[in-house]
């Protein structure tokens, strides 16, 4: 087999999380996120499983809204999407996130984007998965400078949806409503749990079978390689071409 990247192993990483969803909603400029839902989709159409349906938004082939995030919306709080991505500027050891900036709002010293429907897509969808490359104290901290959706609610507050696990650059956390706390449970390959830990600006709980994140095996390289690469070109022209360089480069 040849070496597997980084991005590579991240992508076949949250398609084996996604595992069991039947419709899977992506937002805008989420090439691995996508890449992962498209490689679900093929596994499940190989192994003549049930069809996986796919919403991403700003793809013209892989969805099927006609009036963009409305619909994703109405389609949540109808219970009809299993599975959605949120990221942040900021992540705690809560679940918590932040779009918004940094500093004490409204006196932010740094702006980001905004909440946009953060907060109603994580109370709404069963499995939220958390997904940030970069693994710095800068993005993971101890407490968020602004909560724009919360990872955990008060006894008594109706929400079915939260964060079900966080992937980043260097490894992977799922995350336990009833603790409202991270664990460790994989690591990509060269890092250490001392590195982890340093580069984490929240405590979290190390499973006790922690191991080095798992490659992927010969078929689904192989799927994510071909049908899946050519498939996210429609979307991501410029992060396929940047994924097919990077695999060039990992084969030399």
């Amino acid at each position: 087999m040849n070496e597997v990247t980084l991005r590579e192993r991240l992508i076949v990483t949250i398609a084996s999380l996604l595992d069991g969803a039947r419709h899977v909603a992506v937002g805008a400029s989420s090439p691995i996120p996508a890449a992962a839902a498209m490689l679900l989709r093929a596994q499940k159409e190989a192994a003549n499983e049930p069809a996986v349906r796919l919403s991403i938004l700003g793809s013209v082939k892989h969805n099927l809204f006609t009036n963009g995030s409305a619909e994703l919306f109405d389609c949540a709080g109808q219970g009809r999407i299993d599975a959605f991505f949120l990221g942040g500027g900021q992540i705690d050891g809560q679940g918590n996130i932040n779009l918004v900036g940094t500093g004490e709002y409204p006196e932010t010293k740094v702006r980001w984007p905004g909440s946009f429907g953060s907060a109603y897509l994580y109370f709404t969808i069963p499995k939220v998965i958390l997904f940030r490359e970069e693994h710095s104290p800068r993005v993971f901290v101890d407490k968020v400078d602004f909560i724009s959706a919360p990872g955990t609610s008060e006894p008594g507050v109706y929400r079915k949806g939260g964060p079900y696990a966080l992937l980043t650059g260097m490894a992977l956390f799922m995350f336990d409503p009833s603790k409202a706390r991270f664990r460790l449970v994989h690591m990509h390959p060269g890092h250490t749990l001392d590195e982890i830990k340093s580069a984490t600006g929240f405590a979290f709980d190390v499973d006790p079978q922690l191991s080095v994140t798992p490659p992927p095996d010969t078929a689904t390289l192989a799927l994510l390689r071909g049908r899946v690469l050519d498939e996210l070109r429609e979307t991501y022209p410029d992060f396929a071409h940047q994924l097919t360089k990077e695999i060039a480069a990992h084969a030399e």
